[in-house]
């Protein structure tokens, strides 16, 4: 059913025209810890990624994310860029789902702001 779904929904993988024009012009040129493969012409005019699981564009890494808008010439597999020392791991978008970041006083916070009463109410 997996397969059947991806060949007719863009969504969920590369669609039959993708798997079609990756197989006859595409060169893979890596794989990140995600699982996510990139590729591109045997010209390196067009590159592209086909998503391991559901098509979400902030699943694609830095690194990565440069290379496909052409900002590397080299691909993080040959060339990785430097690690810094304040960089956190990738993590892709969470808005919309139970992990998403949710501010004090907020209504989906786990534990709500306790109330403070900085003011009284007027009674006439």
């Amino acid at each position: 059913m997996e397969f059947i779904k991806s060949l007719f929904t863009w969504w969920n993988g590369q669609t039959l025209n993708t798997r079609f024009h990756t197989w006859r012009k595409g060169v893979k040129v890596g794989e990140d810890e995600q699982g996510n493969l990139y590729y591109e012409t045997r010209d390196g005019a067009r590159r592209w990624v086909i998503f391991n699981g559901e098509a979400e564009a902030s699943k694609v890494s830095a690194n990565w994310h440069g290379w496909l808008h052409h900002t590397f010439k080299e691909p993080p597999t040959d060339k990785p860029l430097p690690k810094k020392s304040w960089e956190k791991p990738h993590q892709e978008n969470l808005t919309g789902t139970a992990a998403a970041y949710a501010p004090a006083g907020s209504l989906r916070a786990a534990k709500p702001a306790p109330v403070k009463s900085d003011y009284e109410a007027w009674q006439p």
